[in-house]
């Protein structure tokens, strides 16, 4: 049984081995002996580090329309290609080993650095992306649709390549440390800007709210995103990642800070109003404490053992419970998600899935290729009238269509190897007392907010959000360790 579940979560797969035995590699020596000779690809860490945080410091503060993230992405995107074709050794040539000069700098450049670290491409979570973009690839080839396919399958090769981008610069601790902190602050401001909406009063850009219902009145913030289910899907992580920094910064200045961002930013949710994403942090929080308790149970007497997470969890429901009975604009919304069709909501979105599982059903294998613009082109002639939609508004149903069951069979897949590998790495970390297992914690409970949320919405598909996506699941291979018994051919 242990084996199964071994072969089941690829945790016995060594993808570096590919590299000796590939044709491939030895066409790509000459870009080898170019990299090693190449000053500025010496950097090749912290000029990756560079792309990704100008992505997660840009992304909510421009619109779709003007592609500047866009072009973000095609420069991360072409960056790594450089990065992987020229990547290792020349044969019988030892790497070049990176030193800096001035012994000031040394503090600085340490983590910035490291040549000896596993390669980035031996993980089971990047063999698992790498299947389902080769089920979205045949998905294009087959669809009806295929002009409109092939730019959602562009689309998502580009967040695909970015996730391989950070997987390779986040296993530098301070990389990481830099990154989550670029995130972090970025997402306090779009916070700040959201409660200050709310003091103010803002418009509705749209009719997000059933207008008969008791909370019609109450506005819902959007910040720079303009959508405030949008904004409420950015903050889940950020929510998730500020609660363990509290825990993985050192000093009392960074842990006030961590606390603040917590605060602000779930104030700044809960202005949102989205129901899904009032979900998905229900969910993220459940998954949050289980993980923290079995961080810290070791640490703890017998009794606190028993009795602590049954404590902490039944002052997370009283919590819950209260805010429902005294918050009044609260209960309302949640009352309503138990309104079926009363609420027009919840009705548009039941007429949507009906729709959709129809297109399900008329192509169950391939499905109709990737992308909205492959979507917008098929689901008019299903539509009920009256109903017109972008996406599924739920992700299972969003890959079912879009890829077929085969597509969906491969996402869950790598969900169940995604979860596996972080649970063996937390394991070791915790062994070992390593701090950064917190971030490794905040990661995996934000996937489990974000698929919460995304069980009733499909805003992740849009780039402040699935950017997000991946650099969760990026983080989580990121921690990725060999196999004792492959380490050595690494």
């Amino acid at each position: 049984m242990n084996s199964i579940w071994q072969h089941l979560t690829l945790s016995t797969l060594s993808l570096h081995q590919w590299r000796t035995a590939s044709y491939l590699n030895r066409l790509l020596r000459p870009l080898r002996r170019w990299r090693q000779s190449s000053f500025m690809l010496r950097w090749n860490d912290l000029l990756g580090a560079i792309f990704v945080g100008l992505v997660f410091a840009i992304a909510p503060f421009v619109s779709d329309d003007k592609n500047s993230l866009a072009v973000l992405l095609v420069a991360c995107a072409g960056f790594w290609v450089l990065l992987t074709v020229s990547d290792g050794a020349v044969d019988g040539e030892p790497a070049v080993p990176v030193e800096p000069s001035p012994r000031s700098s040394r503090w600085w450049w340490e983590g910035f650095t490291g040549s000896d670290r596993p390669s980035p491409l031996a993980t089971p979570i990047h063999f698992m992306v790498l299947l389902y973009w080769s089920i979205s690839a045949a998905a294009t080839a087959l669809s009806p649709v295929k002009r409109a396919a092939f730019t959602g399958l562009s689309k998502l090769t580009l967040y695909l390549i970015l996730f391989a981008l950070m997987a390779r610069v986040l296993r530098l601790p301070r990389i990481r440390a830099w990154m989550i902190g670029i995130y972090l602050h970025a997402a306090l401001l779009v916070s700040l800007y959201g409660i200050q909406q709310k003091i103010m009063g803002v418009e509705a850009l749209a009719t997000w709210v059933d207008p008969t219902s008791p909370s019609a009145k109450e506005p819902r913030v959007y910040s720079y995103l303009g959508n405030p289910n949008l904004l409420a899907a950015y903050l889940l992580p950020a929510i998730a990642l500020s609660l363990v920094a509290i825990f993985a910064w050192r000093r009392w200045g960074p842990k006030l800070l961590s606390i603040t961002m917590v605060v602000v930013n779930s104030t700044c949710l809960y202005y949102t109003g989205s129901r899904g994403g009032w979900i998905g942090f229900a969910v993220m929080l459940f998954v949050l404490a289980l993980l923290l308790f079995h961080w810290w149970n070791v640490y703890l007497p017998r009794f606190w053992r028993t009795v602590a997470l049954p404590i902490g969890l039944s002052t997370i429901a009283a919590v819950v419970v209260l805010a429902f009975l005294v918050v009044e604009p609260l209960r309302d919304r949640v009352s309503s998600i138990f309104s079926g069709r009363n609420d027009s909501s919840n009705n548009f979105r039941l007429n949507v899935w009906t729709a959709v599982l129809e297109m399900i059903k008329d192509r169950p294998i391939l499905g109709i290729g990737p992308g909205n613009v492959a979507f917008n082109s098929i689901y008019p002639y299903y539509q009920r009238p009256r109903f017109s939609a972008l996406s599924a508004y739920s992700i299972p149903l969003e890959i079912a269509v879009e890829t077929g069951i085969i597509g969906l069979a491969c996402f869950l897949w790598l969900l169940l190897v995604t979860f596996n590998l972080g649970w063996q790495q937390l394991q070791r970390l915790r062994a070992v007392r390593n701090v950064d297992g917190f971030w490794l914690i905040g990661a995996i409970a934000t996937v489990f907010g974000l698929l919460g949320h995304g069980f009733v919405d499909t805003v992740w598909y849009r780039p402040q959000v699935n950017t997000l996506w991946w650099f969760m699941i990026a983080l989580i291979a990121s921690y990725y360790s060999p196999p004792p018994e492959t380490q050595e051919d690494v």
